[in-house]
């Protein structure tokens, strides 16, 4: 009996030829992953998550990476196809497109796939798929998996050992492949568990047993899918001819070594082996379509046992190990038996054979089933031994749809209805989990009630409860996929109904039952029926009257004349629920214990994207075709990077297409990280819309886990490619003279172009939305970019004909803009001398030109880590592999840009001017001919890299012999920003022009430096700026608007005003800025006039909030002394207006009527005047902010003014201190740049602030530097000149002299969280708003939130300078109203970590041009990951000020924080220490260029030395400085002095 269950060694496999393979096997679930590598063109992996293994899919996925080759495959290399599916994914639906096509298909899984998939497997029974399955839960397996499904057609084999797994595998793959029918192999992995390792298959034994001639007549016969059904009538047949003995040939077996070591057999070889037994032995054949001739028998279950008799024969003769359907083992002449159908047979088999002669069990038998289906009741009386009596069967079945057992009711069948069967008394007895030391008394326990002269049914045996640890594995969405069935309770409340929600109470059935799409349409029908039935028992009961009391009458007749309207019925829904609650009679509770009916259900059905792939089997057609009130939500988690792979063989179709030809759809297509709203709105109008709905929704993760982030970028790249376009499309619209189709992305696939253009929608809407029209148009293609290339050289090449002078070819890659003017200039130069001069960026040239061209110069400077830039890429990705360039009649020259302090660490020197040394090294190995030696110009030179052009550019010339040309003109200097300034007449340049420029969504450079002084700057989406480049598409240009809001107050109304500019005209999110104002991001240029205009409605502006000029003026938010911050913030209000350029500009560019003329205000004849700034304004930005001290909320020592609020004795406001110099911007590793703190001028009156604020401001303007903008600030301006000069400078212009400054002092530079009250007893509360972003998420709908909020709030709104926001002047008779909506919308959760309350984070990416790391996107992440180690150091509830910026230019003021990350290159930051809590010490830097897990190291060891050594009230910058951790930085200038980053160069 040992044999049979694997519990002593497999030593009677040592006379196997197989026992000479070295590759040993440990598990059932490798066993089988190896052989259905083996024998599969395709193996359906079923996974708990795409980023977790299963126990199979880790073998098959090494087999694969090492491209092992299979025995079956066709495809290149005999390597399989490895799909891999979530198992709640309905992966059984992605077997239907390979089984027809032909392509031998495996499935590897757990048991609990089964049951959902129950409609599959009746309709993939007549295809010769094996699904390997691994019964579930561990430990304590339930059978019925298997028994619910065992009458659905399909071939069912069990193992009970590894060496059985290994060999049932094998039979399984055979006997599909000779029957042409479904097999299932299930097995308990834990019944394995303790035995040997077992040698890997024999693959040559494999073949034979496989034979594959069979196979390929199955590969070569693809069944026709035209149809959308997977029923396609297919039978399968036998021949007549008989089952012949497969030939041994077991004295030759080579020695195996598939999957691992060097095969010697190949499918060709077996193949050929094969045939020529086939032409001896006739076999029967595969039949893979709907027979033919009527008189061809179909398989029967004799044929099943034909089949796999004669492959266990082969596998006899071939290891000496022998099955058979039914397995009989001890003595023949048993009375008494048992038949076990459960994990760890083995168990009863070592108990039986060990028995005591006194047992009660001595000398019984056992029966364990190998070929559970087809049920073979001659086969189990063959085993039975004739004096057999009583047989005990034990079942491992939790779910019992009746009293008996399946496995006692097939044995009952059996015996009873055959003649000569001996047993007479049969018991049935429920399996549960048995530990090995309780076998024994198990055993007498069944026994004892088997030799009963009555026995009890249905006992139970061991423990039917789940060990704890053993709970079966949930069916789980990815955490992301959530977000769409959160929006439906967000948006119906109790009346939404998700049929197959997985986490739904409303099915009362199975869990992973209730997630399958045929529960989920039949469950909504149902539903709907139901409800029709209680509309007639409410009219029923409204009419008979049978209440207590009269009320419900009324209200059941007005309910029911409204029942089938939504909105009505809902509304009346709560009167008539309390009425029949308070009537408490009979009639109510029958009404009331179907109440959630009241309410008119919006139905969902919920799928997935494997829908796509089978409209048939998935559902979808069944509801289109229904026309039944129902909707579906699809979601689609394909990411686009990824769309090419997981499309190529399975064919997957687009669902939203097919509805729209049924015409009877309603379709949307959405992402809700594209467009939050959109998402909204489909989904109101689906529910709304009489018949089946379809709402596609894209959410793209390539692991369950993934960021945010990763989703966000993908799902903007698919949308704005148009992979995957928003739209919706609504038939009903016709009725009302209305298109049928809405675009609500700007872009379209070409299938969907085709279709609207046959509807007529496409040509309405270009001429409806002529902006899209070049777009709609334009069909996609590698081509087009080739083509762009190839007419750029062209026309370059037409210029230059019939200049006379030699070619010159300059190529350049530019990060910032350097490397182009360098290229350009050097272009003219060329020019002047008479050379024939193209100037290109890389990535224009086409490469295939290179070898013909005569003398080529590049110039690139450096990215990243020593990468190309973005321009250079596709060139040096075209050439760096390339081995067919011949370039030797090519001269070239290489100048590269770098900065050697850029990379300070030793270890990556390496990457300073890479990209130039790598295309010298590479072009030189293709034979081409340097003219001039490569140049580098390196940032720390004293003139930066120029220092090293100016020595490489004369060899250029000299090379080309045109260095002493004479009469060369002199070249104009280069445009500057005062140039622009200078001649843009008071900031009007050619904006106008720009704006309605239709060609391009963008503006020229002059007009982008001017409408900064607007208040907008023009930005890309980075997100996708690689992707529209390859598509020959100029960037998705877009505009940031930033208001001007001096000290931050907003009324309720502006509030509602600016959440509607964001929803309707830009991205829809507000930002929050570290300047106290509202930012809008993603506004288009055609929506930018609109946006202005809608701002200066709300009675805000923009000007003046960037540029030149003063900007919008801060003013701490002091909640808790209302009345002196009204003092204080009048004063910032007095500054701002008094400091606003005077120019009219603003009014006739964008408050003016559209009449296409662009005029002056105030008339030709009369010329603006700015009375302070003068026609080019400031040399640089200037910024202004109040703080009220002990707050310094503000961070008053950043900025180039900052007043600190002096309060006199009587409370008022009296005067300010006066800072002066401070400011953040810095440039990377320059040295002459850096940040900087104010320095006190002294003491204003409160009458005399804004003379003051201005005379230094203008100071600043008249001795500012305005040659060079990196020393143009004036922080430098001051430290030029010495404090004492400067302030004499503004007292002299100003006519009187500072005062000595007033005492104060400073607590802290954060917010205060949560509910003040203030000294008049209003209420005020500070929300935290994680880096300022305003915007709705499936998790935490905070911008619909605080709309609700704005719009039955009766005080204020005020910004914070730390990006958070104040709900300012609650009364006390609104507070327990305004607290109910902050608790509704989640808006009153303040319980966060220290650090992340004191965190901020400037926008970087995708939209800020200067970003070279994510900041604002990326920050919060960190944290999450740090507030582990915050936990268990005690320092949760810490405050320590940590800040991140995309960049050095500081908009989030990170040189002031404790600890700050500041963007080197994307994924990599510098790290600095040692900042003041109260925002009046500069940090340093402390590492430099380091990644998330250095970060991470570095942050929690200083964390914990923090928690331990720290004294009292020690704040973290303060402890990194007396721990010797980083030196304190005094001031500026002394910044990048004694920095701590080992091996530096700034040392």
């Amino acid at each position: 009996m040992s044999f049979l269950f694997g519990r002593a060694d497999s030593s009677s496999a040592a006379k196997s030829a197989m026992a000479s393979n070295t590759i040993q096997v440990r598990t059932p679930e490798e066993a089988v992953a190896r052989i259905a590598y083996l024998a599969s063109d395709v193996i359906v992996s079923v996974q708990p998550t795409l980023e977790q293994d299963s126990a199979y899919s880790s073998h098959l996925k090494r087999y694969a990476a090492r491209r092992d080759s299979g025995l079956v495959s066709k495809q290149e290399g005999g390597i399989p196809e490895i799909q891999s599916v979530r198992h709640n994914n309905d992966p059984l639906l992605s077997v239907f497109a390979p089984a027809r096509s032909g392509r031998l298909t495996s499935v590897t899984t757990t048991s609990n796939v089964l049951l959902p998939s129950i409609a599959h497997l009746y309709k993939l029974a007549t295809y010769p798929v094996v699904i390997h399955v691994s019964l579930s839960p561990a430990h304590l397996p339930d059978y019925s998996a298997i028994t619910a499904i065992r009458n659905s057609g399909w071939t069912f084999l069990q193992s009970e050992s590894l060496q059985e797994a290994q060999d049932m595998a094998i039979t399984a793959h055979a006997l599909a492949i000779r029957s042409g029918k479904g097999v299932v192999h299930f097995f308990d992995p834990a019944a394995c568990s303790h035995d040997n390792s077992i040698s890997a298959e024999d693959a040559k034994l494999v073949g034979e047993i496989l034979n594959l001639d069979d196979v390929r007549r199955y590969q070569s016969s693809a069944v026709s899918a035209s149809g959308i059904y997977a029923d396609d009538g297919r039978v399968v047949t036998v021949s007549e001819q008989p089952e012949a003995r497969i030939p041994s040939d077991s004295n030759n077996l080579a020695e195996s070594a598939i999957l691992g070591a060097v095969s010697q057999v190949t499918s060709s070889q077996v193949s050929e082996k094969s045939s020529q037994q086939s032409e001896a032995s006739a076999s029967p054949t595969v039949s893979v379509a709907t027979t033919i001739e009527p008189s061809a028998p179909q398989v029967t279950s004799e044929d099943i046992y034909r089949y796999v008799q004669a492959i266990w024969t082969r596998l006899r003769e071939a290891t000496g190990r022998d099955y058979h359907a039914f397995e009989w083992s001890g003595p023949s002449t048993a009375e008494k038996a048992i038949f076990v159908f459960g994990s760890d047979a083995g168990l009863f088999a070592e108990a039986l054979d060990a028995a005591k002669p006194t047992d009660i069990f001595a000398k019984a038998g056992m029966i364990t089933a190998r070929l559970y289906r087809p049920w073979l009741a001659s086969k189990l009386l063959e085993v039975i031994p004739k004096s057999v009596q009583r047989l005990a069967v034990l079942e491992q079945v939790s779910r019992k749809t009746t009293k008996w057992g399946p496995l006692l009711v097939d044995i009952l069948t059996s015996v009873k209805s055959s003649p000569g069967g001996g047993v007479d008394v049969i018991v049935g007895h429920q399996l549960g989990y048995i530990a090995p030391e309780t076998i024994t008394q198990a055993l007498k326990g069944v026994f004892q009630n088997l030799s009963l002269e009555k026995p009890l049914q249905n006992l139970e045996i061991g423990k039917t409860e789940r060990p704890s640890e053993t709970q079966p594995e949930n069916l789980e969405q990815p955490k992301s996929e959530t977000a769409y069935t959160k929006i439906l309770d967000q948006l119906f409340g109790q009346r939404v109904y998700v049929a197959n929600a997985l986490s739904s109470d409303n099915a009362g059935i199975s869990r992973t039952v209730a997630a399958s799409p045929e529960f989920g349409f039949g469950s909504l029908l149902a539903r709907k029926e139901r409800r029709q039935r209680f509309v007639k028992e409410v009219k029923v009961a409204a009419s008979t009257g049978s209440f207590i009391t009269e009320s419900p009458v009324n209200w059941l007749a007005k309910w029911a004349a409204s029942a089938e309207d939504a909105g009505k019925a809902g509304e009346i829904a709560d009167g008539v629920i309390a009425r029949l609650e308070t009537d408490g009679s009979p009639a109510a509770r029958d009404l009331l214990s179907s109440k959630r009916l009241f309410r008119k259900e919006s139905l969902w059905l919920v799928g997935s994207d494997a829908w796509a792939y089978d409209l048939g089997n998935s559902g979808v057609h069944h509801v289109l075709a229904s026309g039944e009130n129902v909707n579906m939500l699809i979601i689609d988690s394909t990411p686009y990077s990824e769309r090419a792979a997981a499309d190529a063989e399975r064919r997957k179709k687009d669902i939203g297409l097919y509805a729209m030809n049924f015409g009877n759809a309603y379709v949307a297509s959405t992402a809700v990280y594209g467009s939050y709203t959109q998402v909204l709105q489909a989904m109101l109008e689906a529910d709304q819309f009489n018949g089946p709905s379809v709402v596609l929704a894209y959410l793209p993760y390539f692991g369950e886990h993934d960021s945010p982030l990763t989703i966000l970028q993908e799902t903007k790249k698919a949308i704005d490619l148009g992979y995957w376009p928003l739209y919706r499309w609504n038939p009903e619209n016709e009725k009302k003279g209305e298109p049928n189709f809405s675009l609500d992305s700007e872009r379209i696939k070409d299938e969907l172009k085709k279709f609207l253009a046959r509807d007529n929608q496409l040509t309405q809407l270009m001429q409806r939305e002529p902006t899209f029209a070049a777009n709609l148009a334009q069909d996609f293609g590698t081509e087009v970019r080739a083509q762009q290339k190839r007419k750029a050289k062209d026309a370059y090449n037409q210029l230059l004909e019939g200049l006379l002078g030699a070619p010159l070819t300059i190529l350049f890659a530019s990060d910032n803009g350097n490397a182009q003017s360098l290229a350009k200039r050097l272009g003219t130069r060329g020019r002047a001398r008479g050379l024939k001069t193209t100037v290109m960026a890389m990535e224009d040239y086409p490469v295939e030109d290179l070898p013909s061209e005569e003398n080529v110069v590049f110039i690139t400077s450096t990215a990243g880590q020593g990468e190309f830039p973005q321009n250079g890429l596709p060139f040096w990705d075209a050439i760096k592999d390339n081995t067919d360039l011949d370039l030797a009649s090519v001269n070239y020259s290489i100048f590269g840009l770098g900065d050697k302090h850029y990379w300070p660490r030793k270890e990556d020197k390496v990457y300073y001017n890479k990209p130039a040394k790598d295309l010298n090294r590479l072009l030189a190995s293709f034979g081409a001919k340097q003219l001039a030696e490569i140049g580098l110009g390196d940032d720390q030179d004293p003139d930066g890299y120029q220092t090293g052009y100016a020595e490489w550019e004369p060899k250029i010339w000299q090379a080309l012999g045109v260095a002493n040309v004479e009469g060369l003109p002199e070249e104009p200097p280069p445009i500057t920003n005062e140039d622009i300034k200078l001649a843009s007449n008071y900031l009007r340049g050619t904006i106008v022009e720009g704006l309605n420029d239709p060609t391009t969504g963008a503006i020229s450079a002059a007009d982008q430096q001017l409408t900064k002084f607007h208040g907008t700057y023009m930005q890309d989406d980075r997100d996708v700026r690689d992707e529209r480049k390859a598509q020959g598409l100029e960037p998705a240009y877009s505009f940031m608007i930033r208001c001007r809001l001096p000290g931050g107050v907003s009324t309720p109304k502006q509030w509602i005003q600016m959440d509607d500019i964001s929803t309707s005209l830009g991205n829809e999110t507000m930002k929050l800025t570290t300047r106290q104002t509202f930012q809008f991001h993603g506004v288009v240029k055609g929506k930018l006039k609109p946006a202005m205009q809608a701002i200066n409605r709300a009675l805000m502006t923009t000007i003046a909030a960037c540029g030149d000029v003063n900007r919008n003026v801060m003013c701490s938010s002091l909640p808790t002394q209302s009345q002196y911050h009204k003092e204080v913030w009048a004063c910032s209000k007095k500054i701002s207006d008094h400091l606003l350029p005077a120019t009219t500009a603003y009014h006739e560019i964008w408050l003016t009527d559209d009449d296409n003329k662009k005029t002056q205000v105030a008339g030709d004849a009369v010329q603006d005047f700015e009375p302070l700034y003068g026609p080019t304004y400031l040399p640089r930005k200037f910024k202004i902010t109040i703080a009220i001290p002990p707050h310094n909320d503000t961070d008053v020592y950043a900025h180039d003014i900052g007043l600190i609020a002096i309060k006199g004795d009587d409370g008022h406001l009296v005067g300010f201190n006066v800072l002066a110099g401070g400011g953040m911007g810095a440039t990377h590793n320059n040295k002459k740049t850096y940040p900087q703190t104010g320095r006190m001028m002294g003491y204003v009156q409160v009458e005399d602030v804004h003379i003051a604020c201005e005379k230094i401001m203008l100071v600043q303007r008249d001795h500012g530097d305005r040659k060079n903008r990196k020393h143009a600030r004036l922080k430098y301006t001051i430290d030029d000149l010495g404090v004492d000069v400067f302030r004499s400078k503004v007292e002299a212009m100003w006519g009187k002299p500072f005062e000595p400054e007033r005492p104060f002092h400073f607590k802290s530079n954060i917010d205060t969280f949560g509910w003040q009250k203030d000294e008049t007893g209003m209420n005020h509360f500070t929300f935290f708003i994680e880096n300022g972003r305003i915007e709705d998420t499936a998790e935490f709908q905070m911008k619909t939130g605080l709309r609700e909020v704005a719009k039955v709030h009766k005080g204020e709104f005020r910004l914070t300078g730390n990006q958070h926001l104040i709900l300012s002047n609650v009364a006390d008779e609104d507070l327990p109203q305004m607290k109910e909506l902050l608790k509704k919308y989640k808006l009153d959760n303040v319980q966060f970590s220290g650090m992340r309350l004191s965190s901020s984070a400037c926008v970087a990416f995708p939209t800020c041009g200067l970003a070279m790391a994510e900041s604002e996107r990326y920050l919060p992440e960190l944290i999450t990951k740090l507030e582990g180690c915050l936990e268990e150091n005690g320092l949760k509830q810490d405050s320590i000020v940590m800040r991140m910026t995309g960049c050095p230019n500081g908009c989030a003021r990170p040189w002031l924080a404790e600890v700050a990350f500041v963007g080197k290159a994307y994924g990599a930051y510098n790290m600095y220490l040692g900042g003041g809590y109260h925002g009046q010490r500069l940090n340093k830097l402390y590492r430099s260029s380091i990644k998330e897990d250095e970060i991470l190291a570095i942050m929690k060891s200083l964390l914990k030395r923090y928690a331990t050594e720290r004294e009292e009230g020690e704040h973290f910058g303060d402890f990194c400085i007396r721990a010797g951790i980083i030196v304190a930085t005094k001031e500026g200038r002394d910044f990048h002095d004694n920095v701590a980053e080992e091996g530096s160069d700034e040392e």
